[in-house]
C-alpha cells in the first residue's frame, strides 16, 4: 500500500497558495492537511499534526521562509517536516541548500515539476519508515552500562558539554551524548527545543511564567530563537 504523505501549503499570494492546495489534491499519495498565507498562522497545525511536506514560499510576511524553515530543522530534527521552497525568482536557491530543502521551485512551475519534488519526498519517507523501528525507550550509556529509560517519563534534557542530564521526576541520569544525538532519538515524540542546552517534554511541563518553565524547582527560560514555536505549543496556556 503506498503511504499518504500530509502536505502544508505557505504561500501568501492567494492565487498561487490555491493552485499548489489543487496540485496537492490532484496528487494520488498527497493529503491536503492546510494551507496558510504566513508562517506564524502554520505553526499550531506543525505542532499538533504530523506534517510530511511542506510547500514554502520565501517571501512571506513576517517570518521569510528560509529562516521559518531553518527554525523548524532545529525544533523538529529528524522528525522536520520536508521542504520544498517556492519563488518568483532564483535569487535565493542557494538558501535551500542551508535549510536542506528538497527541491526550489521557481514561479510560475508546472504541475510536471511539483509532481517531480513530491515523489522526491515520498521516496525518502518511504525509505524511513521502512528503517526506523517506531520506539517507546531508548538507552543511555553511563560509564560502562547501558540504561533503559522509558520516553513519556522523560521531564527534559539538558546538554553538559560530551554529556546529556536526562531528567526523569525526581532521577537524574548522565549519560555519554549530545544533545543534538539526544533531538534526533526523541523525534517523533513530541519534545520541543526552547534553548541551545534543552530540550522539554511538553506534557511534563508543571508551569509557565514570563517564557520560562518549570519542573519541580528547575526553571528553564525558552531563547528567542525559540519562542514562536514555543508560543503555538502553548498557545492554550499563554
Amino acid at each position: 500500500m503506498e503511504r499518504i504523505l500530509n502536505c502544508l501549503v505557505i504561500d501568501d499570494d492567494r492565487e498561487v497558495n490555491a493552485l499548489v492546495c489543487e496540485m496537492v489534491e490532484q496528487t494520488e499519495f498527497l493529503k491536503l492537511a492546510g494551507n496558510f498565507f504566513s508562517a506564524g498562522a502554520a505553526i499550531p497545525t506543525l505542532q499538533q499534526e504530523k506534517v510530511d511536506l511542506l510547500i514554502l514560499d520565501i517571501n512571506l510576511p513576517g517570518i521569510d521562509g528560509v529562516t521559518f524553515a531553518g527554525t523548524l530543522k532545529l525544533n523538529g530534527s529528524g522528525n522536520s517536516p520536508k521542504v520544498v521552497l517556492i519563488s518568483g525568482s532564483r535569487e535565493y536557491a542557494l538558501d535551500g541548500y542551508k535549510v536542506d530543502a528538497l527541491d526550489y521551485l521557481v514561479k510560475p512551475f508546472a504541475y510536471e515539476d511539483f509532481y517531480r519534488a513530491a515523489c522526491k519526498a515520498l521516496t525518502i519517507s518511504t525509505a524511513k519508515a521502512e528503517t526506523t523501528p517506531k520506539t517507546d525507550h531508548l538507552f543511555l550509556k553511563v560509564e560502562h552500562e547501558l540504561i533503559r529509560v522509558n520516553i513519556p517519563d522523560i521531564c527534559y534534557v539538558e546538554s553538559a558539554k560530551d554529556y546529556v542530564r536526562v531528567v526523569t521526576g525526581e532521577k537524574v541520569t548522565t549519560a555519554l551524548s549530545t544533545l543534538k544525538a539526544m533531538e534526533e532519538q526523541l523525534a517523533g515524540h513530541g519534545f520541543l527545543k526552547v534553548h541551545r542546552s534543552f530540550i522539554i517534554n511538553p506534557d511534563k511541563v508543571e508551569s509557565i511564567q514570563h517564557l520560562t518553565v518549570k519542573f519541580g524547582k528547575t526553571i528553564i527560560p525558552v531563547t528567542e530563537q525559540y519562542r514562536e514555536a514555543f508560543r503555538a505549543r502553548f498557545a492554550a496556556w499563554l
